[in-house]
């Protein structure tokens, strides 16, 4: 029997799942590890305490499954992306806390970015993003800019950027390598995703010296070995890629039109589109599939900053509910949401919208409104964010290359509630697969493909099995509607 294990570092938890060749789960392990807050709109991490937990579960999942690491064929690594962490490559000690995809910190520089003339559309030709503090770039010029010598040190060579996934290599390697692979370097705003390769112009634009940088390599590739020491034995890393990639090749959507969107944390809708770079004129992103070779391969994504994480906030700010997995008994005890609408804006909106300065709102209370109506209108904001990310697609892509139904995964896809209201909204079917740990599972094939435990990508797309499909019931009149009352309560907030 071949074996792979799947390291998923998670914005919330660390992860790590032994996959069988065939797809199924022969073992879990998971720990959570604290989120700081400095100050409102700053998110940080540990990197140790990443690297701690990661490691831990890693070696957890292999005894859970019975197994060594002669058993296991490779590693992948699938990670939250545009989380940024510096070290000191001598001491391999880091220069600060990671600074978090959710944290807004940045926002001053990207303003001052977005008003130089051409830089807008600079950074949308080669990246195929837009300038937000979302992306590593302007985490990467904070840190030089406030951690004390980093300047300095960055000039002498002695610093190494990385977003999570180069971290957790760097750490494994005992400091041998420092990668990373196209679908995260494609999320740092300073990769050029048509010519893989780091952009001079904008590294200049953002003052980031080019010796930070790690190599790039695509996502199916022998990056290196883990050490004996981590595992017992040396095991080949021969799989990387950001989670939402990760994600959308674990879906098998590895042809134009396929979409699939993750519930997790956030939310993250990705349509791949082949080989074809295309600019969003919508509010979407293009950024780097995952690759198994030198060809570039492109998505339209669209990204929502505050999707399950709401949840948590109503079971750890609200009190409303004692774990998440009560939500959905919660919402169902009234019939809808009583027309509240809930904006999750807790640190801006992201795709379509793109508000860095939007904070959460509650609209439409009345004196009848009670938690449950809060709880419902809470987990139909997901749909909703979602669903405005898919209308923005098919306003990009046109009606020939619509899509025609969503493969769904993460955390919140067990919530039948919400993936109803969501296929619901959006007039297709919605695709929940028999293993929704897609994110990881994209991360076992890539490994597995570099090593040979695959042949092609037809192997891993007959894998794929549905689980259950949600088909639109409600009338698209009624659909249509709340999408507006949504669109009022975006217009509401942001006007706030």
């Amino acid at each position: 029997m071949t074996y792979l294990l799947a390291l998923d570092q998670g914005t919330s938890s660390s992860r790590a799942i032994v996959f069988h060749a065939n797809g199924r789960i022969a073992a879990l392990a998971q720990r959570e590890f604290p989120q700081i807050f400095p100050q409102p709109g700053w998110v940080e991490h540990d990197p140790e305490a990443i690297w701690d937990t990661q490691l831990a579960v890693g070696r957890e999942a292999l005894v859970k499954a019975g197994l060594a690491a002669h058993d296991i064929a490779a590693v992948g690594i699938t990670n939250q992306r545009e989380t940024t962490v510096m070290w000191n490559r001598r001491t391999g000690a880091p220069i600060h806390n990671a600074i978090v995809w959710q944290d807004r910190r940045t926002e001053p520089l990207c303003a001052q970015l977005r008003a130089r003339e051409g830089t807008i559309e600079m950074v949308r030709r080669s990246t195929g993003l837009v300038i937000d503090p979302y992306f590593s770039g302007s985490k990467i010029r904070w840190l030089l800019d406030h951690v004390n010598g980093a300047h300095v040190s960055a000039a002498h060579g002695e610093l190494a950027f990385g977003t999570i996934d180069s971290w957790l290599m760097w750490k494994l390697t005992n400091g041998r390598v420092h990668a990373t692979d196209v679908s995260n370097a494609s999320r740092t705003m300073l990769y050029d995703i048509r010519h893989n390769a780091w952009d001079p112009e904008l590294l200049k634009a953002l003052h980031i010296p080019a010796s930070v940088l790690p190599s790039v390599h695509p996502s199916s590739h022998r990056f290196g070995e883990t050490d004996p020491q981590w595992f017992g034995a040396a095991i080949p890393i021969a799989g990387v890629a950001g989670d939402q990639q990760s994600a959308l090749f674990g879906q098998a959507c590895f042809k134009p039109g396929l979409a699939k969107n993750t519930y997790g944390t956030g939310c993250f809708l990705l349509t791949h589109s082949g080989e074809r770079f295309q600019t969003s004129r919508n509010g979407l992103v293009t950024t780097a599939a995952a690759q198994t070779d030198a060809r570039p391969q492109f998505a339209l994504e669209g990204s929502v900053f505050i999707a399950g994480a709401v949840v948590q906030w109503l079971r750890d700010g609200l009190h409303a509910i004692k774990s998440s997995a009560e939500v959905q008994a919660l919402a169902e005890s009234v019939p809808d949401a009583g027309g509240v609408m809930f904006v999750p804006a807790f640190t801006g909106l992201g795709a379509p919208y793109w508000r860095a300065d939007a904070r959460g709102a509650i609209v439409g209370l009345t004196r009848g409104s009670t938690v449950a109506h809060i709880a419902r209108a809470a987990l139909e904001s997901i749909a909703f964010q979602s669903a405005a990310l898919l209308q923005a697609m098919s306003r990009d892509l046109g009606d020939a290359a619509a899509v025609k139904e969503l493969r769904v995964d993460g955390g919140a896809v067990v919530n039948d509630l919400l993936m109803q209201f969501q296929a619901d909204l959006l007039g297709i079917a919605v695709v929940r697969p028999k293993v929704i740990e897609t994110t990881a599972l994209g991360a076992a094939y890539l490994a597995g493909l570099s090593v040979g435990v695959y042949q092609s990508l037809d192997e891993l797309s007959a894998q794929w099995q549905a689980e259950r499909t949600f088909e639109p019931t409600m009338p698209r009149e009624r659909a249509q509607q709340l999408m507006a009352n949504w669109e009022r309560a975006v217009r509401q907030t942001v006007a706030s």
